[in-house]
């Protein structure tokens, strides 16, 4: 995730990173280059003039803004959606941690240890973010599990799914031993179906997208207006037709672009959502209030990209 200060206008002009200028720059140049050629041929495509006004692209370009405008509302709603959800881990995940240091007495004998919760959270939390990223979650987990807990998920496809029911085996056993009533644990096990919800509410986002359709009427509306504009403004504004097609190409272009890469907020993409310093904020935080050693990585880590 990229998070930038916003610096004097002119600054704000020539910002490369955290925009979607790089992924589009490519189309961009063969844009401006066809319409130079366009200006070149007056218009003309093998001897053949094509005639066109700037009226009709006035009206699709009105309509294609308010698409565009609907299919960026769509993303970020899935981005800010998604957002909150971790929003309410990191909230969910100390009231667990809080409460089990609180009520919870250590028993080594009966194998009730606070901290084998306050790590199992902080495994949840890791393992959340990879089964979203699609990546592997075991080197995080093996620093946080005991071998044989990590024996248990190591196959497994919904590893923090796993990992809330050791949470709940815990607290169980912390209740079956005495160290916790029966009300303070039900009190205790809602901080666990809060977190089971959080699972639900990022799968929904991260396996339903915005319907293919809409991808590709966008798309291909905003390449095809492109390329057509040259035609409609060469006999009007001349040498001006490839700047203005470029600049106009660039708004379209970028919209759509950031449709793609906010519509799946849980990806690696700059203007995603950053997992990994929320990861980093849940560990460093539990860790702190458990009174357990912070690991230099994590105080300094995050990925933030910040000017």
């Amino acid at each position: 995730m990229i998070i930038k200060e916003r610096k004097n206008w002119a600054r704000m002009l020539i910002i490369w990173q955290g925009s979607v200028l790089p992924k589009i720059a490519p189309r961009l140049l063969l844009l401006t280059v066809f319409s130079m050629l366009i200006y070149l041929f007056h218009g003309s495509f093998f001897s053949y003039k094509i005639t066109l006004n700037p009226s009709p692209f006035t009206l699709i370009g009105v309509a294609l803004a308010i698409f565009l405008g609907f299919c960026n509302t769509a993303a970020y709603d899935r981005y800010w959606e998604g957002r909150k959800l971790w929003g309410a881990l990191v909230i969910d995940t100390r009231s667990f941690v809080r409460q089990i240091l609180t009520f919870v007495e250590a028993n080594p004998q009966r194998g009730i240890e606070p901290k084998t919760a306050v790590f199992q959270t902080i495994a949840y939390t890791y393992a959340l973010k990879h089964q979203l990223r699609d990546t592997d979650a075991m080197p995080d987990l093996e620093r946080l599990l005991s071998a044989e807990e990590c024996s248990q998920i190591q196959n497994l496809s919904f590893k923090p799914v796993m990992i809330l029911k050791m949470m709940a085996s815990f607290l169980d056993n912390a209740q079956r031993s005495g160290q916790i009533d029966t009300i303070t644990k039900m009190g205790i096990d809602q901080n666990i179906d809060k977190l089971s919800g959080i699972i639900g509410g990022c799968e929904r986002i991260a396996n339903t997208p915005i319907p293919f359709p809409y991808h590709i009427l966008l798309h291909r509306t905003v390449y095809i207006y492109c390329l057509l504009l040259p035609f409609g403004l060469v006999d009007t504004i001349g040498w001006m037709t490839p700047i203005m097609v470029t600049f106009i190409g660039y708004t379209f272009m970028a919209l759509d672009a950031i449709v793609d890469e906010i519509a799946d907020p849980f990806g690696t993409e700059p203007n995603d959502l950053a997992l990994n310093s929320l990861c980093a904020t849940v560990e460093h935080s539990i860790l702190e209030m458990a009174e357990l050693p912070v690991p230099e990585k994590i105080k300094s880590g995050n990925n933030y990209c910040i000017d």
